[in-house]
């Protein structure tokens, strides 16, 4: 069954690239169609959500006569965590997620069909593109949270979502739930590969890198012998490190040690980038490059004047789609640091441009759900002391 926009008359562009099959089709084949999505999108919140009416109005935002992306009236992530805004009524709100684990201000994101099916669509795509999807069994390792009843976290959301593209023969999550909460469990993830190299499946890891990294950490201390998993295994990463840069290391070396101690290869080794705020996925290539997809565009914002930057120059990451159609976030300011890079800088076959995650931008007392994480690992790091 084809996926439709809430009204195919008003978001015709809308529909049509958002569900363009090629992931990454050059930028001067899409930018017409792109603009013309956002001007339907635009129009679309307007109508739907008083608050971005009023927004538009504010910035003095005409969306027939804008050139340029950078004029689209953006909105931080942080104001999600603070006020619930929508473009779609409740009975058309099929899925409501939160960005937290635990205490600490939440974003509230709520999404109509369209909005999460052609998220999930795009990761199809893209799974499609790498050659990921598989009708062999493999068992899966989760760094993220065991589900509980009525959860609404994103990321165990995400990563339950991912066990689609390959039939599940078991699954081990690190972050089991307890009475008390989340516990992580280091030495079932141990068991849990050991396990898993023994029945010769390929193998699928997903979610926090940080605990991926105190897993090899904790092998090594205990001379576990670097384990040989299936040649198809592979990681997919998401969330960051926030909460343990001081643990952070490169990529090179946190890719090579999972080499080393897994025998996965290097091509199979993948970081993902994405928020609740913004579901548009961002997939490493093979050279570990974050490139952007046809649904999106991205612009670097200075930190002081919030005017766009150069290509290379430091700042706020702004993320651009049309996608979402039940929320006003078509354009969120996000608080990661980043640089933007052209396609001839890396040697991969995609042919748009990429960013780089520099860091995150001052201290906070509201926790994504990786931050939440960290708070688990830091638990368990200091009662295993």
């Amino acid at each position: 069954m084809k996926l439709k926009v809430p009204d195919s008359n008003l978001l015709k562009s809308v529909e049509e690239i958002c569900l363009l099959k090629e992931p990454y089709l050059p930028f001067d084949k899409t930018d017409k169609l792109f603009h013309e999505a956002m001007i339907e999108n635009i129009k679309w919140h307007k109508t739907k959500c008083p608050y971005y009416a009023s927004l538009c109005e504010e910035k003095r935002f005409d969306e027939d006569n804008f050139e340029e992306l950078k004029e689209i009236p953006y909105i931080l992530a942080n104001f999600f965590k603070r006020h619930e805004i929508k473009s779609a009524t409740d009975d058309e709100i099929g899925l409501h997620l939160t960005s937290s684990g635990t205490s600490g201000q939440k974003s509230q994101m709520f999404f109509d069909d369209w909005t999460i099916s052609s998220a999930q669509q795009m990761v199809a795509n893209i799974f499609d593109y790498y050659g990921w999807r598989s009708e062999e069994k493999v068992n899966y390792l989760l760094f993220t949270y065991e589900p509980e009843e009525g959860s609404k976290l994103g990321t165990a959301y995400t990563d339950n979502f991912l066990c689609e593209f390959a039939p599940i023969n078991s699954v081990h999550y690190a972050l089991r739930y307890t009475k008390s909460g989340h516990k992580f469990d280091v030495f079932g993830c141990i068991e849990a590969l050991k396990r898993f190299e023994k029945e010769g499946l390929p193998v699928r890891i997903f979610g926090f890198p940080a605990f991926m990294n105190f897993t090899i950490s904790q092998m090594k201390e205990l001379g576990i012998t670097p384990l040989s998993l299936h040649k198809d295994s592979m990681t997919f990463f998401g969330g960051g490190w926030k909460g343990h840069q001081d643990k952070a290391i490169s990529k090179e070396s946190f890719y090579s040690e999972l080499e080393e101690m897994l025998g996965i290869p290097d091509k199979n080794l993948r970081d993902g980038f994405g928020s609740v705020e913004h579901c548009v996925p961002y997939v490493e290539c093979e050279n570990h490059e974050f490139h952007i997809p046809t649904y999106s565009r991205i612009l670097i914002r200075d930190v002081k004047t919030l005017e766009p930057l150069k290509e290379g120059e430091i700042g706020y990451l702004n993320f651009i789609s049309p996608y979402i159609t039940s929320v006003p976030a078509n354009s969120v300011l996000m608080g990661d640091l980043a640089t933007l890079h052209s396609t001839s800088e890396c040697r991969c076959k995609l042919e748009t441009p990429f960013f780089r995650i520099v860091g995150r931008a001052g201290l906070s007392k509201n926790k994504s759900c990786a931050i939440a994480a960290s708070e688990i690992l830091k638990e368990f790091a200091g009662g295993e002391k």
